[in-house]
């Protein structure tokens, strides 16, 4: 069975948009996509006059080197949020298909199932946020398409095992796409799920430049999955995805200076992430600092409201997650420089680190 044999067969038949880029190939004059024959002021050579690359060569080949992929198993959209929605309007048929999550998680997963009228199916993770493989599986009925994993999770940090992943994989054989979000795997010691796509046709992964890359306003995602599956997923997305100057600055960060630069930052963060995790445990008001493979800190407050208050009055905004599930008592802290952080534990009224 092909992993295309999931797939809502109207886009399996679908003719795709061509654009204009995409028959320009070779041109010196192009004069067949109603652009402005002259570049807008400041423009410093990037020439935004003309439409961008769908999937501009040199990005991929980038990206494919720091994932490990080919590029025909890279799709490249704006965020990994693009590559969510994607995915769901091409596995999931509306008010017949469904995809599976384990709430708390991040919330697109919801959002893009629920703009495409496809069902959700919820296995909620342990007390200790642990995966539940078995009642995951046993949830996977013929209507579910994606099952999606974040991992490291967002919002409680904590990692999938790659042994579950790969037990995973091979239960939904024929069966699912199972999903491996993994935006904030830079910061973890778990081995990424990449390798899987070689040997199972329905395992994809996200990646992100946003997090660990310091691209978050450039919205620079990637799906990594079978050539199939990214084929696929290139016959419905949008005509021009990449603005220019974001695959500017993508490729300014993928440069070795740029790269040895990330790594520097990632370092950092994982150094006060540890920091900040010993420092919270030992301040008064803070019932728990949940362990976390990623860039932030799930903290459990005895008045979660009223420090949240007290550190938006100080200009400090942390991320209120008491709406999910086992965790209406936390905040969530990302790690910020080390000045920032010291200032977050003045603030709670602890020493800085």
């Amino acid at each position: 069975m092909s992993v295309l044999d999931l797939a809502r067969p109207e886009i399996r038949t679908l003719q795709p948009y061509s654009s204009a880029r995409m028959e320009a190939e070779g041109a010196q004059i192009m004069l067949n996509a109603n652009e402005s024959a002259w570049p807008p002021a400041g423009d410093a050579g990037l020439g935004c006059n003309r439409y961008p690359d769908p999937q501009p060569g040199g990005l991929l080949q980038a990206l494919a080197t720091l994932y490990g992929v080919r590029s025909e198993q890279l799709f490249v959209g704006r965020g990994s949020d693009e590559a969510i929605d994607l995915l769901v309007r091409a596995f999931c048929g509306a008010g017949q298909d469904a995809i599976l999550i384990q709430p708390p998680t991040f919330g697109m997963y919801a959002v893009c199932a629920r703009i495409q009228n496809a069902n959700i199916v919820e296995v909620p993770l342990a007390d200790d946020f642990s995966l539940d493989i078995e009642r995951l599986v046993g949830a996977v009925t013929p209507a579910v398409k994606l099952v999606f994993l974040c991992t490291p999770n967002n919002p409680s940090g904590k990692s999938i095992a790659r042994t579950d992943i790969e037990y995973l994989a091979k239960a939904l054989v024929g069966r699912a796409v199972l999903v491996v979000d993994e935006a904030y795997i830079e910061f973890s010691d778990q081995q990424s799920a990449v390798d899987l796509i070689n040997t199972y046709d329905h395992v994809a992964v996200l990646r992100t430049l946003s997090k660990a890359w310091a691209l978050a306003g450039a919205r620079i995602g990637s799906l990594l999955a079978s050539p199939d599956v990214i084929a696929l997923i290139r016959r419905i997305m949008p005509p021009y995805p990449l603005p220019l100057p974001c695959v500017s600055a993508a490729m300014s960060e993928l440069s070795a200076s740029g790269q040895a630069a990330a790594r520097d930052n990632i370092a950092i963060v994982r150094e006060q992430r540890e920091i900040m995790r010993a420092a919270l445990a030992r301040l008064s008001g803070i019932r728990e600092v949940l362990p976390s493979d990623a860039n932030f800190l799930a903290v459990r407050f005895d008045d979660a409201g009223t420090v949240y208050q007290r550190l938006l009055k100080a200009g400090i905004v942390v991320r209120d997650i008491r709406r999910y599930p086992n965790l209406k008592d936390a905040l969530r802290i990302t790690i910020g420089t080390p000045e920032e952080n010291a200032r977050v534990l003045t603030v709670l009224g602890g020493e800085k680190p």
